[in-house]
């Protein structure tokens, strides 16, 4: 079994190969061709031009080496077979490949082209990955907020009509007491959190303030200095004991002026 290294050829591309073979016909080896290694030399590099020109560069000098390999081998043989050599070709190995050295710098600037447009590709599908899944749960989570938000004011709409209907039939029953009612509920609601009491004192011709903020401040005051506590029952307490008695003040004042 012999093994000849084939020179650089320049066809499109430069390319190193290596041809692994075996006498097959000992006659036909010593007899039939004058320098049979000469030969194999000439017919591989015939093979080597004839399949790398009718191959694209970029299979020659990337992925299509393989191939570029078994056709040279096929080639080869056909020709060793018509000039009886008797070789016989076990395969064909393409070592190396590349452009030509006054060429290897714009060969390179492709590559790197290539390259960094194979990056961008992969960078861009991998945002879409990223951002359409994320877009499409914002957007569920947008229709699934909106359609409760309509659930709740439609619900919330509802029950207003259905109580402005009870409420009504109400008022075409008692329209006097109704009307009072929804006053002080009014009130009420208007009020209920407030931190002051106005006092409508009946004979009176002032309404009379009373701020229970700073009666509180000033109860704390007096409970911190004497250890002690103020509660909200405390403050309710010395509200009504302040109504009762400007009550008595304004009913005794009436009086008053009535026996005048």
């Amino acid at each position: 079994m012999g093994r000849y290294l084939g020179e650089e050829v320049l066809v499109l591309v430069e390319v190193k190969l290596s041809v692994q073979y075996t006498i097959d016909d000992p006659a036909k080896f010593v007899l039939k061709v004058r320098d049979p290694e000469r030969s194999l030399q000439h017919a591989t590099q015939s093979a080597l031009r004839h399949v790398v020109g009718g191959t694209d560069m970029d299979s020659v000098l990337t992925s299509g080496r393989a191939n570029v390999g078994v056709e040279v081998a096929d080639r080869l043989q056909e020709y060793l077979n018509l000039y009886e050599t008797g070789i016989l070709v076990s395969k064909v190995n393409v070592d190396e490949s590349k452009p030509p050295s006054q060429v290897q710098g714009a060969f390179d600037d492709v590559i790197k082209a290539r390259e960094d447009e194979e990056r961008l590709k992969n960078e861009a599908q991998a945002y879409s990955n990223g951002i359409i899944p994320e877009a499409r749960g914002a957007a569920k989570r947008q229709t699934e907020e909106a359609a409760a938000y309509k659930a709740e004011v439609v619900a919330n709409a509802q029950g207003e009509a259905n109580r402005f209907n009870k409420l009504l039939a109400e008022y075409s029953k008692a329209p006097v007491v109704t009307r009072e009612r929804l006053y002080l509920d009014a009130v009420q609601e208007v009020y209920g959190n407030t931190n002051k009491v106005m006092v409508d004192v009946e004979g009176g011709n002032n309404m009379l303030y009373i701020p229970l903020d700073k009666l509180a401040e000033q109860a704390v005051g007096k409970s911190s200095s004497a250890g002690g506590g103020v509660s909200a029952s405390n403050i309710r307490e010395l509200t009504n004991a302040v109504t009762e008695q400007l009550r008595r003040d304004a009913a005794a004042s009436s009086r008053t002026r009535g026996g005048r």
